[in-house]
């Protein structure tokens, strides 16, 4: 039986070019960076990587890259989800043959199904597929998988392996780990809400796939490590570092670009995104950017005015230090 998925996996941000192009060098260059910061994983095509506003054909080449420039060196999940069943199991053939260790698929979005109609949905896919499957349950954005749906999948579907779940629903991840563990040891219950994070893992979640793991994964990573090692008062420590940065990133409307102007303090321009942005959005970005600089700054002693890289540098390295003391 497979190991199940675990640690924190980056659902990471798609870099643009000036043109609106997929831009492939830096989507590299910022994948090595984040396999050398520590993440755990990869997780293109997720909500961060805007995936819904690429072609099919974009999405599979993005795709590509990362399992290309990974090189094995993590494990890939990919973001599978397309406008309908046949599609989807399609992608999700693509990307298996290109190497990925399981795929991510989100409900039905637009049309909110029923759970009798989200099961038929996921049913039909996992009885086609010969790659591993994730469920992803977001009911900000599409149909909502209950409890219910995910246990009986689970129970059924020797391919459906794990739910991302990105709801923050403390009690329904309960729930769903109370009732699948006993059945499937190699189930993954990964945690989307950065602001619950450690509490998702002490409640016995695996991991997470975590936005702010695109712009501090060493902070997301200490985190994890600190609940394996069963130091709850220290991840609980980071975590409360954590959550203003989140929120900081999460109140620009137009998600997710205020992860982008996080990825900018840590000296990586990803590009605009594919929305248009209006001036009144353009000077909340920059407040935005602004007040991101100021938390940080908050974490250190005699901060260096303008510097953010080098603030988030010497948190980093302030977050290892804690963890090596402890």
């Amino acid at each position: 039986m497979p190991k199940p998925i675990s640690g924190i996996l980056t659902p990471n941000i798609t870099p643009v070019d000036r043109d609106g192009r997929v831009d492939e060098d830096t989507l590299r260059r910022y994948v090595d960076w984040l396999i050398e910061k520590g993440v755990d994983g990869l997780y293109p095509n997720g909500s961060t990587g805007e995936f819904i506003r690429f072609t099919a054909e974009e999405r599979r080449r993005i795709v590509e890259v990362v399992v290309d420039q990974t090189d094995g060196r993590v494990p890939v999940l990919a973001g599978a989800a397309e406008a309908n069943s046949k599609e989807t199991i399609a992608a999700c053939e693509a990307y298996g043959a290109m190497g990925v260790r399981a795929v991510a698929i989100v409900a039905p979005f637009y049309y909110r199904l029923s759970d009798q109609g989200v099961y038929a949905y996921f049913r039909e896919i996992a009885d086609a597929v010969s790659v591993d499957v994730t469920l992803y349950n977001i009911p900000q954005f599409a149909s909502p998988i209950s409890v219910e749906t995910v246990v009986r999948l689970a129970s059924e579907c020797p391919r459906v392996v794990g739910i991302k779940d990105s709801s923050g629903d403390l009690p329904n991840m309960m729930r769903m780990i109370s009732q699948i563990r006993p059945l499937r040891e190699d189930f993954c219950f990964l945690t989307g809400w950065d602001a619950a994070l450690v509490p998702m893992l002490v409640a016995g979640a695996n991991g997470g796939t975590n936005a702010t793991s695109g712009v501090v994964p060493e902070l997301t990573r200490a985190i994890h490590r600190s609940v394996v090692a069963g130091d709850i008062e220290q991840a609980m420590k980071l975590q409360y570092q954590l959550l203003p940065l989140f929120d900081a990133m999460l109140s620009i409307g137009e998600f997710p670009e205020g992860f982008r102007a996080g990825a900018r303090s840590r000296g990586w321009d990803l590009g605009p995104g594919r929305v248009p942005i209006s001036e009144r959005q353009r000077d909340a970005i920059a407040a935005a950017q602004l007040q991101i600089d100021d938390l940080l700054n908050e974490f250190v002693d005699a901060p260096t005015p303008g510097v953010s890289n080098l603030v988030i540098e010497k948190i980093v390295h302030q977050v290892m230090s804690q963890l090596k003391t402890h």
